[in-house]
């Protein structure tokens, strides 16, 4: 089968591929979570006429509606000509991507060092030695004794601190690091991020620098050590997408496995009008870890909004859910990796993919 690069295919259209991918990288740099990922999507939701399938009381054909999961998950329908029991279009992208977790007591002093960490574990499929000595943002949600929720997104804007996973030098490694094998050479249980060094003046405390980190988090947001039991923050590359090449033809960012499935299928449900059959995209996550968990695919969300599809638009019937179910199409949208230069025996050239070929 012969293949063409696209940039040969689509010769004349460069401007409107550049324009597109700013549309991209904009998302990229503003969906690094999640809970990210869905605001994003959700603004773009509604600007585009989709309404929140909970506030309608009936669905006709061409009506655009969504609904959200735990702010973790969203689905998007545009209602088509046929009865959704005769099938839905479905395409589907994880919004999740590996990262580190803190742990739910994650704040601690190392007086050897003078400095305070927290202590992380890893979430997905990480190359854990990827994670030492690059500038790390925090993103999340703290709730509070009180039930109060607290967003916290630390690191994205340039007047603010990052954080970092410190390695050793190279003349110090020798004997540590060095003899281990590459996925070991730095270990999860190294993964601790530095977060402050300055301690407090009051002689009386034992844990200066720990206490200090606990003082400004509190002036901030309010916040005591105890609701790290409640929150879930996550460590992400404080990086911005930006363009790779002397062309400008490449794209290098945190996240693109898989938001480039979700930002691509974002884009196509917002300019679906007037579908033959009901059109869906759907927006999971914990696909990292096995699509378990009350926001991943083997949760019940997508099962109730095809029920609720169901019933805004007809007689409501276990059987018709099944029919919808059934009688769908659905395509799973992910990511896979391109030809290494570098590392070429690990592919299969006939059948593997080639960097702007396509599939």
């Amino acid at each position: 089968m012969k293949k063409e690069s696209g940039w040969v295919m689509m010769e004349k259209k460069e401007k409107n591929i550049f324009g597109f991918c700013k549309g991209y990288m904009d998302f990229l740099g503003n969906a690094k979570t999640e809970r990210g990922a869905v605001s994003e999507i959700l603004k773009t939701a509604e600007k585009n006429n989709f309404k929140n399938i909970k506030n309608l009381k009936n669905l006709k054909q061409g009506m655009r509606v969504y609904a959200v999961n735990r702010e973790k998950n969203i689905a998007l329908a545009v209602i088509g000509k046929k009865p959704v029991e005769n099938g839905l279009n479905i395409i589907v992208s994880h919004i999740d991507s590996p990262r580190l977790d803190l742990k739910p007591n994650p704040l601690y002093e190392d007086k050897d060092a003078g400095v305070a960490l927290f202590k992380t574990h890893y979430y997905g499929g990480i190359r854990k030695y990827h994670w030492v000595n690059v500038p790390l943002a925090l993103h999340g949600k703290i709730i509070k004794r009180n039930g109060e929720p607290v967003d916290i997104k630390i690191g994205e804007n340039p007047d603010e601190p990052v954080f970092i996973i410190p390695d050793l030098l190279p003349h110090l490694s020798k004997k540590v690091q060095d003899e281990r094998k590459l996925p070991e050479g730095i270990k999860g249980e190294e993964l601790n991020i530095l977060v402050g060094s300055m301690p407090v003046k009051d002689k009386n405390v034992k844990e200066k620098i720990k206490i200090a980190v606990l003082e400004k988090l509190n002036k901030k947001y309010g916040i005591t050590e105890e609701d790290f039991v409640s929150a879930e923050l996550e460590a992400v590359p404080a990086t911005t997408p930006r363009d790779i090449g002397f062309d400008k033809s490449m794209i290098g960012a945190y996240g693109q496995d898989d938001r480039i499935c979700a930002y691509t299928s974002l884009v196509a449900v917002n300019e679906t009008k007037n579908p033959e059959k009901t059109c869906v995209a759907l927006f999971v996550e914990k696909e990292e870890i096995g699509s378990d968990g009350n926001t991943g695919m083997k949760s019940m969300f997508f099962e109730e909004f095809v029920s609720e599809l169901v019933r805004l638009t007809t007689d409501y019937s276990g059987i018709k859910v099944k029919k919808a179910l059934s009688n769908s199409k659905a395509l799973s949208a992910d990511v896979n990796a391109a030809i290494d230069p570098t590392f070429k025996d690990v592919f299969e050239p006939r059948n593997s993919s080639k960097l702007g070929f396509g599939i």
